[in-house]
Formats: C-alpha cells, structure tokens, sequence
C-alpha cells in the first residue's frame, strides 16, 4: 500500500511539474584554463625552482636572477610603448619624451636595486657603480644565464601573444604604460628582498628558499592574469 507521504509527495511533483515551479539545472561554467603565456611564465618559474633543488643555487644567485628579470620587464615596456599607437597626435609627441625619460628613471632604479644585490649578497664592493660587464660576469659566475634565457622568452611570448596579437597596443596609453613596471618592482623589493635577508639569516636553508622562488611565481602569475584579464 501506499502511504499518505507518498501520496502527498505524489500529488506535489506533478503540479509542480506542470506549474514550471521546477527551475531548470543551472549549466555548469566552463573550467578556466591559463592563456599560453601564463603557461609559458609559469614555465620560465620552474628553472630557479630546479636550480635551487637541484644545482644549488644560493639566495646571491636566486636573487640577480630576479634582479636580471626587472631589467627585461623595462626593456619589454619600452618595447611597449614604442608600439603603442596613441588616437591623440599629442599623445605620440608625448612619446619622444616619455620614452627616453623611462630609459633614464627605470635604467637608475634598476641599476641601484642591481648594486644592493650584488653588495648586499654577493659580497662585492666596488667604487661607484658597476658597469655592464660587472654584472655579466656575475651571471655567468653565479650560474643562472639559461634560467635568465628562459624568463626572457616567457616575457617575449607575452608581448607578442597579448600584447601585438591580442591587439592592446591599439589602446595602450603611454603614461600608464611608464609607470605599470614600478609597482611590480616595488612588490618584489618588498616581498622577495625581506624574504631573501630571512633566507640568509637562517643560513640559506634549501627549503626556505624554494618557498622564496615558488612565492615570486605566484606572485608573477596573479599579477600576470590581473594585467591581462578580459574586460567584462
């Protein structure tokens, strides 16, 4: 026999049915994928991860790296704004000064960051700044000249992918564009500096300083997707 909670039960899901009460199943969301040049970053991160693990890397070594890597992201923006192509003819004038300007302010920010590391964690002392050849020769010392090859070509997969063949150079402007690399900069002298002197003061433990890498990745690709998010 059947019960009344059946019954009841019964009767509901027909008028229910019938009343188009029921709502239709809400269609799951497609499965966010990385875009090629979030892999390609993600990528270009796993070379200090295994130079670390693997090859010994020391915080001096991991760091010039990052420093290389600051330099790379000015050279891309002045790339960028070469590239850029301003509705506003004002705007392109604006550009013959904002460009050399850029060269001179972010050349000097990166070259004072470049001679703390070198100073503060390579041990070398040398009167006024070092040239050039100072700093090649401390990345062929320090071992890292592949990993530096490998972060360029995430940094050139991005400025071709997203840059020229999504089309942002149309509508890039160039004062934003001058000022988009310091608050990258800015977090790394912040986040990966103070994690570097806490590496060095637990003596370089191998564990603390993959954190240091895997926390500069993370750092790279939220802000990677942020830069590079669709507008809704």
């Amino acid at each position: 026999m059947v019960s009344r909670a059946e019954q009841a039960l019964g009767d509901v899901a027909p008028t229910l049915h019938r009343s188009g009460a029921v709502m239709p199943p809400v269609p799951a969301r497609p499965a966010q994928r990385l875009p090629p040049s979030a892999l390609v970053l993600v990528a270009a991160n796993l070379m200090p991860l295994a130079g670390v693990l693997f090859f010994g890397w020391t915080v001096f070594a991991t760091l010039l790296l990052f420093w290389l890597e600051n330099v790379m992201v000015g050279a891309f923006n002045v790339l960028r704004m070469v590239c850029a192509q301003p509705r506003n003819p004002a705007s392109w004038a604006a550009k013959l000064f904002t460009i050399p300007f850029f060269i001179l302010h972010y050349g000097m920010f990166a070259t004072v960051h470049g001679v703390f590391v070198l100073q503060l964690f390579g041990g070398m002392h040398e009167r006024g700044f070092p040239t050039s050849a100072t700093f090649y020769h401390a990345v062929q010392g320090a071992g890292i000249a592949l990993a530096a090859w490998g972060l360029a070509l995430s940094h050139g997969v991005s400025f071709a992918f997203n840059y020229i063949g999504a089309g942002q150079y149309k509508t890039a402007l160039v004062p934003e564009l001058m000022f988009r690399p310091y608050g990258r900069v800015m977090v790394m002298h912040v986040v990966i500096l103070g994690g570097a002197f806490l590496v060095q003061l637990l003596g370089s433990p191998l564990v603390a300083l993959a954190l240091l890498v895997v926390l500069k990745t993370g750092l790279d690709l939220f802000g990677h997707l942020r830069e590079h998010a669709p507008i809704s």
